[in-house]
C-alpha cells in the first residue's frame, strides 16, 4: 500500500513540473529587434504587379511578395486621401473624425485660419537656418500612435526615430513620444529636426549632412536606367505638354542634367529617384548611430520614400519618369534588405510595406484614350462659389476656403448677419450640382443620411472632424481632379486613389497573400498584435490574422 501511495505522489510530482516546464515554454513572447515602418508615398497597389516582370529577383518588390505576405485588396476607408492623413491612418489605425489630421492642410473652424498639419509655432529648427520649415512637431495628432504604444509597453525603452524628404512623412509616423524625427530642408540640402526633439543634432547627423550627398547623386544625372524599349511598352510618350516641367521649362524629356543644381537648388532632388536612395543611406546611418535592434526589446525605424509622390505628381502613373523611379526604388529596398539581413539578423525584424494614398492618371492622358477624366482646382471653386455667393447674397466672401474639395462656409459672417445656414446650403448645392464635373455635394454635418452609395458615405463621415472640416464635401466625377493645368494628384475615394499595397515581411510573418478586403486602418492593430502591444488609442482597425505564423 505504502508503495501505491509512493508511486502515486511521484507520479504527481513529475507531472507538476512537466506541467510547470509546458507551461514555461507556451508562455515565453519573443519578438523582432526591430519593426521597420515603409510608407511609399503615392505608390499604387497595381505597381506591384504592373512592373513586376522588371523587378530583379533579389530587389525589394519580389523579395516581398516572394517571402512575405501581401493583402492585395487594401483600401482607404475616409477623405481625402492624401498625405498626411495617410501616414496618421497607417500609424494610430484611426480615421480623421478621431485623429483630426484631416488634410495636409485644412481651416480650423476655431482659430479661423489655414493650419499646416504638423506646424508647431512653439518650436523651432533644429540642424539648419530653416525658420517655419523646422517649427514642427506632432502635437495636431488627437491620439497616440502604434509607435507611442510599443514606447509606453516597455517604460519607453524602445528606441523609435523616423525620418522622410517630407517633414509630415517623418513626424507622424514617430508619434508624440519619439526619440527623434529627421526630414529634409531643401534649402540647405540636410536633415534637420526641431527643439520638440532635441536642442542639438547628434554628431553622427552632423556627419551625414556633411557628407552632402545630394550633390553626389545630382553628379550622377538622371538617366534611364532600362533600354528605351521597355519604356516604349510599358509607358506614355516622354514629351508631353500635360506632365509638368520640376527641372525647367526646357527640360522635355529623359534624361535630365542635374549636375546644373549642384551645390545651387537642393530641392530639385525630391522629383527624383536619387531622393530614395538619399533616404535609404539615412535609414543605414540611423540603424548604425542609434544601434537600432540590439537592444532587448523591440525598436521601431519608419521610413517614410517621398520621391515617388514628387515624381507621380509631375509626369503621372504612365510616364518614363514613374516607371525609371519604381525600377529604382526596387533595387534601393533589395540593397536595404541585404543591410538589415547583415546587422540586424534574416528573419530578426519586421517589415511593413505601404503607401499614404495611391494616385490618378493625368486626366488629358486618359481623354487621349476616350476615358473620362477632368480638373477643377480648389482655387477656381472658392473664386467661383464666392462669385455666385455676391450675385445671389450679396456677399463676396461666403467661402473662407475650398480644399481637397471640402468647402468651408464663413460662419462668423453668417452668424453675423444671421443668415440661414441651411438655406445656403441648398442654395450652392443646387448651384454646384450644374456643374459638368460634379457627381454629388454631401452636406458633412449630415453625411451619415446623404443618398450616396454606403462605401462613400462611410469615407465622408470617417473623414469629418467638426472643427477642421468643411461643411460641403464635393464628390466629382470619375477621372476628376483637384490639380493645376499640368501634372495629376489625388485625394478623392476612387480606386486608383484609395486602393494601395500593403506587404508585411520577416519575423512573424507568414508567406502568402489575400484577396478578402481589409483597410488601412488594420495596419497598427496588426502590428500591435505581433507586438503583443496595445493598439493606439483611436484605432477602429481590426487585426489581419491571415499574415502572422
Amino acid at each position: 500500500m505504502k508503495r501505491i501511495i509512493l508511486l502515486f505522489v511521484t507520479t504527481v510530482c513529475v507531472l507538476s513540473v512537466f506541467s510547470q516546464k509546458q507551461n514555461t515554454v507556451t508562455t515565453t513572447i519573443t519578438k523582432p529587434k526591430l519593426v521597420v515602418g515603409i510608407v511609399v508615398d503615392q505608390m499604387r497597389w497595381d505597381y506591384l504587379y504592373r512592373f513586376n516582370d522588371l523587378y530583379k529577383p533579389n530587389g525589394g518588390f519580389k523579395r516581398l511578395l516572394g517571402e512575405g505576405f501581401s493583402c492585395d485588396n487594401t483600401f482607404v476607408p475616409y477623405l481625402p486621401t492624401v498625405t498626411a492623413c495617410g501616414h496618421t491612418c497607417v500609424y494610430t489605425g484611426s480615421v480623421p473624425a478621431i485623429h483630426g489630421i484631416t488634410g495636409n492642410n485644412w481651416f480650423d473652424n476655431n482659430l479661423q485660419r489655414g493650419v499646416y498639419c504638423v506646424e508647431d509655432k512653439t518650436v523651432q529648427a533644429v540642424g539648419s537656418n530653416a525658420g517655419e520649415a523646422g517649427q514642427m512637431s506632432p502635437n495636431n495628432v488627437l491620439v497616440t500612435t502604434i509607435t507611442d504604444e510599443l514606447r509606453l509597453s516597455n517604460n519607453f525603452q524602445s528606441k523609435v526615430i523616423g525620418i522622410s524628404m517630407k517633414d509630415r512623412g517623418a513626424i507622424i509616423p514617430a508619434g508624440h513620444s519619439a526619440n527623434a524625427a529627421y526630414w529634409y530642408d531643401s534649402k540647405s540640402g540636410s536633415f534637420i529636426t526641431s527643439t520638440y526633439y532635441m536642442k542639438e543634432l547628434p554628431e553622427w547627423m552632423k556627419t551625414f549632412n556633411a557628407r552632402k550627398l545630394v550633390d553626389t547623386f545630382y553628379a550622377r544625372n538622371w538617366n534611364t536606367e532600362l533600354a528605351s524599349n521597355v519604356y516604349i511598352k510599358y509607358c506614355d510618350g516622354d514629351n508631353n505638354d500635360y506632365e509638368s516641367k520640376p527641372f525647367g521649362k526646357d527640360a522635355l524629356t529623359m534624361p535630365y542634367n542635374l549636375q546644373q543644381f549642384q551645390g545651387k537648388d537642393y530641392s530639385k532632388i525630391a522629383s527624383t529617384p536619387f531622393a530614395n536612395d538619399l533616404l535609404a543611406e539615412l535609414a543605414k546611418a540611423t540603424i548604425k548611430s542609434e544601434k537600432l535592434g540590439t537592444q532587448d526589446v523591440t525598436d521601431f525605424l519608419a521610413v517614410s520614400f517621398s520621391s515617388p509622390d514628387y515624381v507621380g505628381h509631375s509626369f503621372g502613373p504612365n510616364s518614363w519618369e514613374l516607371l525609371d523611379t519604381y525600377i529604382r526604388l526596387d533595387i534601393t529596398l533589395g540593397n536595404l534588405f541585404d543591410y538589415l539581413d547583415k546587422t540586424i539578423g534574416k528573419n530578426q525584424y519586421t517589415v511593413f510595406l505601404t503607401a499614404d494614398h495611391a494616385g490618378a492618371h493625368i486626366p488629358e492622358f486618359l481623354q487621349k484614350h476616350n476615358i473620362p477624366g477632368g480638373r477643377w482646382d480648389d482655387g477656381e471653386i472658392k473664386k467661383d462659389l464666392n462669385d455666385y455667393s455676391k450675385k445671389q447674397f450679396s456677399l463676396s466672401n461666403l467661402i473662407n476656403a475650398v480644399m481637397e474639395h471640402d468647402v468651408y462656409l464663413n460662419h462668423p459672417l453668417i452668424d453675423s448677419l444671421k443668415l440661414n445656414e441651411s438655406d445656403i446650403k441648398k442654395s450652392l448645392t443646387q448651384y454646384l450640382l450644374k456643374k459638368e464635373v460634379v457627381l454629388n455635394v454631401v452636406d458633412k454635418h449630415h453625411a451619415a443620411e446623404a443618398t450616396i452609395p454606403a462605401k462613400i458615405r462611410e469615407m465622408v463621415v470617417n473623414g469629418y472632424n467638426p472643427a477642421r472640416s468643411g461643411d460641403l464635401q464635393l464628390i466629382m466625377k470619375t477621372g476628376v481632379m483637384d490639380a493645376g493645368k499640368t501634372g495629376m494628384s489625388h485625394g478623392v475615394w476612387n480606386p486608383y486613389d484609395s486602393h494601395i499595397p500593403l506587404v508585411f515581411y520577416g519575423w512573424g510573418i507568414k508567406h502568402g497573400s489575400l484577396n478578402r478586403e481589409t483597410y488601412m486602418t488594420d495596419i497598427s492593430a496588426t502590428v500591435a498584435s505581433l507586438l503583443h502591444i496595445q493598439m493606439p488609442s483611436g484605432c477602429i482597425g481590426k487585426v489581419i490574422p491571415e499574415v502572422m505564423k
